[in-house]
């Protein structure tokens, strides 16, 4: 049998900062000072760290990096209900935001579990987040404390404790939903109804409270039959509706607004379930235009309460407190209305009689002066 040549296993060359710092041509301090984002690296010198990472596919150590730097580079974020596609669309925001400012983002859900956001803001704690986004409630004042005392920045929703190093997202509820009364209003509506979200939840009373406010400013009287606890979710949706339905006895209101986007989807499909048209039988507004309002069959007229806007504000309030030290801020988030084929004249009036009519939907937008 021939003598056969084995070849020598090539030798693997390290893959490290050494490496990197070779391929760029510059010393191993300027490499990690590039990969620490240290403001005061010359530019041209972190573009061939940059370019030498890509040439050599090199991943970076997070761990170590922040172990040497004594920062993780982290954000987290927690939201309630990953399967609604409000919040999706809000940690697709944050991350976008968060990856150009030099941050990587760790998302947890609570699913409204108090228990869960225990687990949710202790593992922020335990990978040393620079910075936590509550978009949620229910956080309990002991894990606040906590994160306070752990020098933790943090950003909550509409309501959070007055202490440095915290900041709110205020969102102007009171605008967009009065745009959608003012909206139907000017269409002829005078029987308004009203989904609301959970009680225990700060936001879904604020709509709630803006909705009764917006039907006192157009003098439109509140029909308590009319107004049902919701939960935010489609099914909620369709069972409010339902109960709006049992307690008409036929006498129905001619439009519904609704706490939020998934409510609206359930108020659509039951309407459907029941014989009733969107819009010719039902006006129908929603609330958070989220991208499947869209594409609904009509097309949801909504509030819009822009995830951009969330989510830019809040990375710009963490990355303040953890890097320049901030005091407490407040981010003012507006809404507005965004009027599709969901909404139309009532059935009765004169434009809905007409066949030619019927079926159109009107060139109306309602804007709301003042705040």
């Amino acid at each position: 049998m021939p003598n056969v040549k084995r070849r020598s296993p090539r030798k693997k060359v390290p893959m490290d900062i050494r490496t990197v710092a070779d391929r760029a041509n510059v010393s191993i301090a300027t490499v990690s000072r590039t990969i620490n984002r240290v403001p005061s690296v010359n530019p041209k010198m972190a573009k061939r760290v940059w370019d030498a990472i890509r040439e050599l596919g090199y991943f970076p150590n997070t761990q170590a990096r922040a172990l040497g730097s004594g920062r993780s580079g982290l954000l987290g974020l927690v939201v309630s209900d990953i399967t609604n596609p409000f919040f999706p669309e809000l940690i697709q925001g944050f991350e976008d935001v968060a990856v150009k400012s030099g941050y990587e983002i760790l998302v947890s859900s609570t699913n409204y579990d108090p228990a869960r956001m225990e687990m949710c803001i202790r593992r922020m704690l335990e990978r040393k987040a620079e910075g936590v986004a509550v978009m949620t409630f229910g956080i309990d004042q002991p894990m606040i404390d906590e994160l306070v005392k752990r020098n933790v920045p943090l950003v909550f929703v509409d309501v959070g404790p007055d202490r440095p190093g915290i900041s709110l997202l205020k969102v102007n509820y009171h605008r967009g939903i009065r745009q959608g009364v003012q909206h139907l209003a000017a269409l002829g509506h005078r029987n308004i109804g009203f989904i609301s979200g959970p009680p225990d939840q700060h936001s879904a009373m604020a709509r709630i409270d803006a909705f009764a406010t917006s039907l006192a400013e157009c003098g439109i009287p509140q029909r308590q039959e009319w107004i049902v606890r919701g939960d935010h979710t489609m099914e909620g949706g369709m069972r409010g509706m339902e109960q709006i339905l049992s307690a008409s006895r036929g006498n129905l209101p001619t439009a519904v607004i609704c706490s939020n986007d998934m409510t609206a989807v359930g108020v659509l499909h039951q309407a459907y379930r029941s014989g009733l048209r969107i819009p010719q039988d039902l006006s129908v507004i929603g609330f958070d235009d989220i991208q499947l309002a869209r594409v609904m069959i009509p097309p949801l007229t909504s509030v819009q309460m822009s995830r951009t806007s969330l989510a830019t504000s809040a990375v710009n309030a963490l990355r303040a407190h953890a890097e320049a030290n901030s005091p407490r801020r407040e981010y003012l988030i507006e809404t507005q209305l965004v009027v599709r084929e969901s909404t139309a004249f009532p059935p009765g009036s004169m434009d809905h009689l007409e066949e030619d009519k019927s079926a159109r939907r009107p060139s109306l937008r309602v804007e709301a002066n003042g705040q």
